[in-house]
């Protein structure tokens, strides 16, 4: 919470939380304080009831009611107040008995009258909030309640009583706890390798020391990569060994305490790994590139001596291409793509090596791909001309492939058969569009529970069994889980419908792309919820 929000002292509380029947004046929220905030009666009014009879209760209330009168809230240690409940003449019959403020359960007068429910409120600013919210980390292992008894005989079911706690253990669990075993561990460890520009790592500086002295102080400015390259010129005519950054903490160990490293005179194994960089920041991302291709560079001007991009071959893959395209847009794409062509080609090539004109189309539509899953596609770089000729025969994209491998659940193939009438007709009229590829937009309405899904389960299947493609989506992730292979249909997800109310509300969905040569291929969309969608779209 904010720190003007924050509850500071007691008088904040009553602001909040109250325990005192509201006067007859308010009538709505009296009544729902009189009919879901009351407790009780229990004690001596009435020792059977089920807060009496807790093992730990020992003849009184669990949660200790009623309560003392209080003229005003007060702060206690365990981090629980004693609310106000002053001593009035205001009472109720609650359940056969008069009850004052005393049985009151702690409750926000303004989440009561809105949502008329019990609605306990509590203020809690100790460690019992952290293991309140965090309770399921804190309550051991699940545990399961039991009883046994005799099959033949009758006996009177007493829960409370017959209340057994329990926990299986197996036998190779117990051995593991006797002996003592780690339950878990991390190994080999790992060691993120930092990477910064020239003069541009970061230093640690504590309020109180000087930014001057601390940036001329040759150790504070170390850094396992500075002292990577002064280790490789130390060692530029003692040994033989060249390793890359990647691979330096299986021969040598970072000291943090006086920052350098030192030769690894164990067998520790310790995985490194280069913390990662957008290509958006540039010069950062390919220093990151260079350090994985060049073996014990001396300093960051030994790196650009090296041309990466031709001898080390760091631009052959479709991914990293794809990320030149993405993050830094070239001058020339379509020089960049004559270039490398050959390259990206390789794979549809050795598949194909008679037909130019299909590997054509797979390494079109395999590098449109990757730079869809990065919200681009051809026609951003001035490239559509390269997909706009494709055979649609050949435009089996991925999406179309995992369509029609989509799963058919048994239970789905199930409810084609047990439609009611209703349900039946609906289903009949939709297939016979799908069968005979007819053009058609239908509304299926009813209340919640008449079997909406269940009809949309049965149409799943059936065009599936049929080898057809359907969409199925929902306008919210819970209605979407109910239907197999569903989605939703916003920004992030099948549509690409925007969320924000200021952006354009068109469709971020390429012409060319394989998400359009998906929809292109649907023979059924299915969209649960739909009048619950933003009317813009």
């Amino acid at each position: 919470m904010k720190p003007g929000s924050r509850m500071n002292c007691t008088s904040d509380f009553d602001k909040f939380v109250s325990a005192e029947i509201p006067p007859v004046t308010n009538v709505s929220l009296r009544t729902a304080v009189l009919k879901h905030m009351m407790h009780g009666p229990c004690g001596h009014l009435d020792p059977e009831r089920q807060c009496m009879q807790h093992k730990s209760s020992k003849g009184r209330c669990k949660y200790a009611y009623p309560k003392q009168f209080a003229d005003s809230t007060t702060n206690i240690s365990d981090g629980y107040p004693v609310y106000r409940r002053r001593k009035t003449e205001d009472s109720a019959k609650i359940r056969g008995e008069q009850l004052d403020n005393r049985w009151v359960i702690p409750y926000n007068p303004y989440l009561l009258d809105l949502f008329d429910c019990h609605l306990n409120v509590e203020v809690c600013s100790t460690i019992q909030a952290v293991k309140y919210l965090y309770k399921y980390v804190y309550k051991g292992h699940d545990k399961i309640s039991f009883n046994i008894a005799a099959g033949d005989a009758v006996q009177v079911v007493d829960e409370i009583q017959q209340y057994q706690s329990g926990r299986w253990v197996s036998s190779i669990e117990a051995m593991w706890q006797i002996y003592g075993f780690d339950l878990f561990e991390i190994h080999p460890p790992v060691m993120p390798l930092p990477i910064h520009l020239p003069s541009m790592q970061t230093i640690q500086l504590r309020p109180h020391e000087n930014l001057t002295r601390v940036v001329s102080n040759e150790k504070r400015i170390r850094t396992p990569l500075t002292e990577f390259f002064k280790i490789n010129n130390d060692n530029e005519h003692k040994t033989t060994e060249r390793y890359l950054y990647s691979q330096f903490t299986e021969h040598y160990r970072w000291d943090k305490t006086i920052r350098t490293w030192f030769k690894r005179r164990n067998k520790l194994l310790v995985i490194a790994r280069l913390v990662f960089v957008s290509p958006s920041e540039g010069e950062r991302y390919f220093l990151r590139l260079l350090l994985n291709h060049v073996k014990s560079p001396k300093s960051f001007e030994d790196l650009k001596t090296v041309n990466a991009c031709n001898v080390l071959r760091c631009l052959r893959s479709t991914t990293s291409v794809c990320n030149l395209f993405s993050f830094l847009p070239p001058k020339d794409p379509v020089n960049l793509w004559d270039k490398y062509y050959t390259a990206l080609s390789e794979d549809f090539r050795r598949d194909h090596p008679n037909d130019a004109y299909t590997v054509r189309v797979l390494t079109v539509q395999k590098f449109e791909q990757h730079l869809e899953a990065m919200g681009k596609c051809l026609r951003t770089f001035g490239l559509a001309h390269l997909s706009e000729t494709q055979d649609i025969v050949l435009r089996r994209t991925r999406d179309i492939i995992d369509a029609l491998n989509a799963p058919i659940p048994k239970e789905c193939v199930k409810c084609r058969s047990s439609l009611n009438p209703e349900q039946q007709q609906v289903f009949d009229t939709i297939v016979e569009h799908v069968r005979e590829n007819k053009p058609g937009a239908f509304f299926v309405d009813g209340p919640g529970g008449t079997g909406k899904t269940y009809l949309y389960n049965a149409l799943y299947a059936e065009v599936r069994l049929l080898g057809k493609i359907v969409l199925p989506t929902a306008t919210s992730g819970i209605a979407a889980a109910n239907i197999p292979s569903g989605r939703t249909t916003h920004s992030s997800s099948r549509f690409k419908i925007a969320l924000d109310l200021d952006v354009p509300l068109t469709c971020a969905v390429p012409k060319q792309g394989s998400l359009a040569a998906l929809i292109q291929a649907t023979s059924l969309i299915i969209w649960d919820e739909a009048s619950m969608a933003r009317k813009e779209t």
